[in-house]
């Protein structure tokens, strides 16, 4: 269940959608769940509270973390991009699939020892008020941003990236001489983990990712969305040719602050436009026909 609430599921999740189902609500999805990722990795900072079994030696830790446990990432995933998807439908038995889903993936955060009862119920409320957010202001924000000259939108899309990273930063200038307690980090190496030094790596890598998220969406709806139909084949290829120009990015990842927000960057800007580019051009998909009239001409006027 934990599993369900992490990035290992929902990276992958996305990645077919977007490429192979449908891209357009796969990337709705993705900024809810990146903007609650930087969210998340901001807040941390600011509370920089303990998991459970770092200073209760009666609660036994079964993984091995070192980031901090206020709020809980796992559970306020699991409301933000649950609940998104839930949110599309009004079948009453796929949104108490997706209550129960959420329910579990805090319950087994818990058990596990890496969260308390109040960081999983802090992370509900935070991912809560996301998904509230996203979707209030989504009919709003969307147009106005499409109305913006394409030069604005990516300008706007670091602008955004660059204040969530300015804002992490500030959280963590009070962390600058901070050290490890001594039992937080022998519980920490006794589950297997290191206590590393409190850096904005994670920021930065939350940030770059929304940076090149937002700047991707905006080029592939400047330039005309993809169909993501077409024959099972052209489908599945898809993934290994998305996938194999993602790895060539991911080789230059590295632990400094500029290097992770230009990497992770680059790698969702490939996700969101630079794939999708390539599947067209190798004729793995095709670019949907426009139609022949807009919203609102006089469709009997056409026909004479």
């Amino acid at each position: 269940m934990s599993y369900l609430g992490s990035a290992a599921f929902y990276v992958p999740l996305l990645l077919a959608l977007f490429w192979c189902v449908a891209p357009r609500l796969a990337g709705r999805a993705a900024v809810v769940l990146l903007f609650g990722a930087a969210v998340n990795s901001l807040l941390k900072l600011v509370f920089h509270a303990p998991r459970p079994y770092w200073t209760d030696p009666n609660i036994q830790g079964r993984q091995s973390l070192s980031s901090f446990g206020m709020p809980s990432g796992h559970a306020q995933n699991s409301v933000a991009g649950w609940g998104f998807f839930a949110a599309q439908t009004r079948r009453w038995y796929l949104w108490a699939g997706a209550a129960a889903v959420i329910f579990l993936i805090g319950v087994s955060r818990v058990y596990l020892g890496v969260h308390s009862t109040g960081q999983v119920l802090a992370g509900w409320g935070v991912g809560l008020v996301v998904l509230v957010a996203a979707l209030g202001l989504e009919p709003i924000v969307v147009p106005w941003w499409r109305r913006r000259h394409l030069a604005v939108q990516l300008a706007l899309s670091l602008a955004v990236s660059l204040l969530m990273l300015a804002a992490a930063w500030g959280a963590a200038r009070p962390l600058r001489d901070w050290q490890w307690p001594q039992a937080w980090a022998e519980a920490i190496r006794a589950a297997g983990g290191v206590a590393e030094p409190v850096t904005l790596t994670d920021s930065a890598q939350a940030s770059g990712a929304l940076c090149g998220l937002l700047m991707g969406l905006s080029l592939v709806a400047w330039r005309g969305w993809f169909d993501p139909g077409g024959r099972a084949w052209q489908r599945l290829t898809r993934l290994p040719v998305g996938l194999a120009g993602a790895a060539v990015i991911a080789l230059f990842e590295g632990a400094g602050l500029v290097q992770a927000f230009v990497v992770q960057a680059l790698l969702v800007l490939w996700v969101t436009a630079g794939a999708p580019e390539a599947f067209v051009r190798l004729r793995l998909a095709a670019r949907p026909t426009p139609g022949l009239t807009q919203a609102g001409d006089d469709r009997a006027g056409l026909r004479q």
